[in-house]
């Protein structure tokens, strides 16, 4: 017998898909679940739940309140081990059969924010969100005792796991593909060339979607105090607030749209820094740009505070206000390019697979089929 891999809905692009990638390479033989499956082939022979076919897995809102239910009513399998990679309820997962006596382990990215930490999250912080979440509250936490163990992606969420779901956590950081950025992009295309083209000769970096928890109107800010254009990538509904401020204050900003991942590599490459204000559960663009050689100015709270490494490999941030800004970007420029690269590869997705794999065998006894992680992915 072999485990079985549970995540929440598959996408095409995000953190928890490129973990629940890796997961699938390095246990190949196990059976894999998921709520909805709309990764536009990206992730094939994955098992999807009855919310795949109803309008629900068009919206994530509208399907929240059912999710706990379907979870719970997972078809009968026989499994050595269930490992559940979750950032909402898919924790909660329970099959029917031999299956539900398997020990289960889960890979926590966060207890859902919008449900615990809505100060965090917008998405919680509505009437109606409050309300329901007061009444999932207790469900979660009781059965966020059932795992045999749990582990976090970072001290960060650990402590949050404490708070919330009142357990214990192993810290595994998660996978990010070091050695695939260490080295030039291999080939750009004509229109990638023509934005890097474009682009002003230095520039302080921001990366993410355009979104207000993001906080990149503090990447504005930093370019304002550290007297350096701005480059803004990434897509989403922020964007014309962004631009409006930049527009209002006079800075030099230039938004590059939902970047390849060719073209993002090259930008981490041609930027004096990445600025990175957003208060993460972990942060793998900052691992990314430090893969490059570039530095981070990152916030001194949150995920990032664990990989960046205050005037070694960047600058972390507490009071993100001009003065404090200036001095941050300054002191993250004269930090050393190759101590930067060193500290990414302390992330590679080699070391994740290793810990994961050494994890789950050590905490089910079970004897592990694994594979090797390998860039671009083993398994469909």
């Amino acid at each position: 017998m072999a485990g079985i891999l549970v995540h929440e809905w598959l996408a095409r692009h995000g953190g928890s898909e490129n973990v629940f990638e890796v997961l699938s390479n390095t246990f190949p033989d196990a059976e894999r679940f998921c709520l909805w499956n709309d990764s536009e082939g990206r992730f094939d022979g994955v098992h999807e739940t009855v919310l795949a076919r109803t309008p629900l897995r068009h919206s994530k809102a509208a399907a929240l309140p059912f999710m706990p239910a379907v979870w719970r009513h997972l078809p009968e399998r026989d499994a050595d081990w269930v490992l559940a990679s979750s950032h909402l309820f898919a924790h909660q997962a329970r099959f029917g059969g031999p299956a539900r006596d398997a020990p289960k382990l889960v890979y926590a990215h966060t207890p859902a924010r919008y449900i615990w930490t809505p100060e965090l999250d917008g998405r919680g912080a509505g009437l109606a969100a409050r309300t329901i979440s007061s009444l999932l509250k207790p469900i979660d936490r009781r059965r966020a005792q059932e795992p045999l163990a749990i582990a976090a992606n970072s001290a960060f969420i650990a402590q949050r796991i404490a708070d919330t779901w009142q357990r214990e956590a192993t810290v595994i950081h998660p996978p990010v593909d070091v050695s695939a950025l260490t080295v030039p992009p291999a080939e750009l295309t004509p229109a990638d060339r023509a934005k890097l083209a474009a682009l002003p000769p230095e520039f302080l970096l921001g990366v993410s979607r355009f979104v207000p928890y993001k906080r990149l109107d503090c990447v504005i800010e930093a370019g304002a105090a550290a007297g350096l254009p701005v480059v803004l990538a990434g897509g989403g509904p922020d964007e014309e607030r962004l631009r409006a401020m930049a527009a209002e204050q006079g800075e030099w900003v230039v938004f590059v749209r939902d970047p390849s991942s060719a073209l993002l590599s090259e930008l981490y490459r041609r930027a004096l820094a990445l600025i990175f204000p957003a208060i993460e559960d972990f942060g793998i663009m900052p691992v990314e740009a430090m893969a490059t050689g570039t530095p981070v100015v990152a916030s001194a709270v949150g995920g990032t505070a664990e990989t960046v490494v205050d005037g070694v490999t960047g600058a972390l941030v507490h009071d993100w206000e001009r003065g404090q800004l200036a001095k941050a970007v300054d002191r993250a420029m004269g930090v050393d390019a190759a101590a930067c690269v060193a500290r990414a590869h302390e992330f590679d997705t080699s070391v994740f697979v290793d810990r994961i794999s050494a994890w789950v065998a050590a905490t089910t006894g079970a004897d592990i089929a694994t594979s090797p992680a390998a860039p671009g992915g083993l398994r469909p």
